[in-house]
């Protein structure tokens, strides 16, 4: 499958490590910068969504998209677990779901580009699915302050978003999926957050400092099929 993923924040936090190790599966290893976890929030609009060989689909061409994600290893391979993504279209809501396995969500989203900042607001759906956290909300505005720019491979940059697949557990059974992409063009960024209660209904505590801010205008992305993984 191919994407294109616009105007994209990441704001990571530092977490306590014991607090994303129990909301993560056993199967699942945590991946550690200089010993310490990371959980981010990531709003952004995709577009251009299309199967391999296919055109764009009709009602999937562009929406908005919000993930709250860590990062894991299994066997050595370094890869992204979500805690939840939320999109704005009901039809790739449950795609996702059915396809990949993902903790994915229906929300009622606005993101709006201009020449100075992204105005974004996220607020999920009440679908019935118990585990819908209608409370799930996300307001504030962003912009970048740098030129873009490619990460040093030793950088904490880097290991937050040079990530390669993806990981989710479905019915107790580990599936991997294999994301392709240019390296990442990165801006330094700078937010207003006037509210955000994503990653507290996943369970997530995020500290009061300020997050680590990085801007990305545009990534074409390559998603491969979920590959499922045989635990030993």
């Amino acid at each position: 499958m191919k994407q294109n993923w616009h105007d994209l924040l990441f704001a990571h936090w530092e977490v306590a490590t014991e607090q994303v190790r129990r909301l993560v599966p056993a199967s699942l290893d945590l991946d550690l910068f200089n010993g310490k976890a990371y959980v981010a929030v990531a709003p952004f609009h995709m577009s251009g969504i299309r199967a391999r060989m296919l055109p764009a689909l009709p009602g999937l061409r562009r929406f908005p998209e919000l993930n709250v994600r860590t990062y894991v290893r299994y066997r050595g391979i370094p890869g992204v677990y979500f805690f939840s993504l939320d999109a704005a279209n009901l039809a790739a809501v449950w795609s996702a779901r059915f396809a990949y396995g993902l903790p994915y969500f229906h929300a009622e989203m606005s993101a709006r580009s201009s020449a100075e900042a992204i105005d974004y607001s996220s607020r999920r759906k009440q679908t019935g699915d118990p585990h819908s956290h209608s409370g799930a909300e996300f307001r504030g505005r962003y912009w970048p302050v740098s030129e873009p720019k490619v990460r040093e491979k030793d950088s904490l940059e880097y290991f937050l978003t040079e990530r390669y697949c993806l990981y989710a557990v479905r019915r107790a059974r580990l599936f991997r999926a294999a994301i392709h992409h240019l390296p990442w063009p990165l801006q330094d960024a700078g937010a207003e957050i006037e509210l955000n209660t994503m990653a507290t209904t996943a369970g997530i505590e995020l500290p009061q400092s300020k997050p680590l801010l990085h801007f990305s205008r545009f990534l074409e992305v390559l998603i491969w099929g979920p590959e499922h993984l045989v635990i030993r």
